[in-house]
């Protein structure tokens, strides 16, 4: 089974579930201003799902000066993500 490597800032810590990956982001990194809205958030995962959830991939493009495949392995991450992780956990471990 692969790894979840975190990747954020040069962080190659890497995790056997995706739960603690999220967890890992959302505690042990500092949080994200967006650069569409400016809504503070998680960076990784949550900061992905914020910027697709919430913007369009224009939008997103042209405030991150982003490419298409850039956006394109965001996007695979976040489906990769949800198609995997128990939110509910998560949300109960950053909650606890």
């Amino acid at each position: 089974m692969p790894r979840w490597e975190c990747a954020i800032e040069g962080d190659d810590s890497q995790f056997d579930r995706v739960e603690d990956l999220i967890v890992h982001q959302s505690t042990e990194h500092d949080r994200v201003s967006c650069k569409v809205c400016g809504t503070v958030v998680p960076d990784g995962y949550f900061a992905i799902k914020h910027a697709f959830d919430e913007h369009s991939r224009a939008e997103y493009v042209r405030a991150y000066d982003a490419s298409a495949a850039e956006v394109r392995r965001r996007e695979n991450i976040k489906e990769s993500v949800e198609a995997t992780a128990d939110m509910s956990e998560v949300i109960d471990r950053l909650e606890g």
